[in-house]
């Protein structure tokens, strides 16, 4: 929406929409997610595909280095676990959570969100954007619907994100909205990056000084 891309009264009405088909699918056809500490994502990936006998389980969120959170069917989640426990994961954290988001679980909610971006009016974003599906910028309004609706079923690959945007001169990062969730994880991946959370107007202000104070 900051990039012009959408209006927050679209943003809404998809943010919605999409939250609907997801809750939808996770009632018809429940899943689990978990957090992976102390391995890397090759290996995380490599135990994913060793328990794909048992069910569906993929990498959902590559949040930072040795960081990583796997989603799909539950007993395929549980043998990714064990898997995962056995090449030396540090904790293996159930999320509580009510389906398997970013996987193939959640494919029919991906193809209904597809047909409500399809009438949908999305211009080409007026700033760079880099979607957290690819790691890549979206530069035209297809571009903007075809990340919008893959990203319901695909991976958030945020370390390849945050790392194509300092690689391209990006130093400075704002984290909005309650938390410092995503400020943390940046730090971990480019600890020389400037980072700040707003969520609230004493945060604002911080920051306000803090850009006045750069000039």
């Amino acid at each position: 929406m900051a990039a012009g891309a959408l209006t927050v009264e679209t943003g809404a009405r998809l943010v919605k929409a999409r939250g609907e088909a997801m809750a939808q699918v996770a009632a018809d056809r429940p899943g689990a997610m978990v957090a992976v500490l102390g391995l890397d994502d090759d290996v995380v990936a490599e135990c994913c595909h060793e328990a794909n006998p048992v069910g569906v389980v993929v990498p959902a969120n590559l949040n930072a280095p040795g960081q990583v959170v796997i989603s799909g069917e539950a007993n395929a989640v549980e043998r990714a676990a064990e898997l995962l426990k056995a090449r030396g994961a540090k904790r293996i954290l159930p999320l509580a959570v009510s389906g398997a988001f970013h996987s193939p679980l959640m494919e029919i909610a991906q193809a209904t969100l597809r047909g409500v971006l399809e009438i949908t009016e999305v211009a080409a974003p007026a700033l760079p954007i880099v979607a957290n599906v690819t790691a890549d910028y979206v530069g035209s309004a297809e571009d903007v619907r075809a990340a919008l609706a893959a990203q319901v079923a695909g991976p958030v690959r945020w370390v390849e994100t945050v790392r194509k945007l300092t690689a391209d001169g990006y130093t400075t990062f704002v984290e909005c909205g309650p938390g410092n969730v995503l400020a943390g994880l940046i730090k971990r991946i480019a600890p020389e990056a400037t980072v700040y959370s707003v969520g609230d107007t004493a945060s604002l202000a911080r920051l306000k000084e803090a850009v006045t104070a750069a000039g």
